[in-house]
């Protein structure tokens, strides 16, 4: 786990106070993720939890164990050079790493899909800082192993206005060390009791997901924060990624 690279970076960007970056005259509120993650949690709690038995918990239990052992420091690390990339938008247009890192830094985010909520929870806390982002002179980027009309799909109906980019070839998953391939056995689960077929939304044969990640890239291309983690429903807070975009206007 990487997400120590984010240690203070919280503190950094509220002791700013709320004009932090911020388009003028914004009072936009900083939002939180693990308020959010909460609020969800009881609210699926209040509408009777999860379906699973026993034996289905242990199987995801036993699967993250299996997977935190497998990688355990997935990511890259602050100071590595960020690989670059091209991949396709939502859009079928290529997006290339190092065309975006030209004119500023860049806040790169993986994720597993428009079907996990958790990632749904943390880009709706991206969409809402994306003012203050922007204001840093950064840019927004998410990749997924979807299909990019699935991307589509997520974008029409969320309204992102931040490039979704999908990773067909799980080339750039491998090359941030963030690539794993789901069990056979977990990934019938999903599919038997979740009704989530993976090859649905990344396409024949491929039941590959991202380790969720989240990286503050400056324009030399150079890593300056970090936040990985096997837990999927572990991310880091909006404001820790802006106290890291702050960070680096600091000597």
């Amino acid at each position: 786990m990487r997400h120590r690279t984010f240690a203070l970076m919280t503190s950094l960007v509220l002791a700013a106070g709320p004009g932090l970056a911020a388009p003028l005259g914004s009072v936009a509120p900083i939002p939180s993720y693990q308020d959010a993650v909460e609020e969800f949690q009881a609210k699926r709690s209040h509408a009777g939890g999860s379906t699973l038995s026993h034996e289905d918990r242990a199987l995801m239990e036993k699967s993250a164990a299996e997977l935190a052992a497998r990688m355990p420091e997935p990511g890259l690390p602050v100071g590595a050079f960020a690989p670059d990339f091209s991949l396709p938008n939502a859009f079928g247009r290529p997006v290339r790493l190092s065309d975006l890192t030209a004119t500023g830094p860049v806040v790169l985010t993986f994720y597993r899909g428009a079907w996990c909520p958790y990632c749904n929870l943390q880009l709706r806390g991206l969409q809402q800082i994306l003012p203050y982002i922007e204001n840093a002179g950064a840019k927004l980027v998410a990749i997924t192993p979807q299909k990019p009309d699935k991307s589509r799909e997520q974008v029409e109906a969320d309204g992102y206005p931040f490039e979704i980019l999908s990773d067909l070839d799980d080339r750039v998953m491998k090359a941030y060390n963030l690539h794993y391939q789901v069990a056979a056995r977990l990934a019938a689960l999903y599919q038997s009791k979740l009704e989530l077929d993976l090859t649905e939304y990344n396409g024949e044969g491929r039941t590959v997901l991202p380790v969720p990640a989240t990286f503050v890239i400056d324009r030399h291309g150079v890593i300056r924060a970090a936040f990985t983690d096997t837990d999927y429903r572990k991310r880091p807070e909006p404001a820790a990624i802006l106290g890291a975009l702050l960070a680096m206007d600091r000597p």
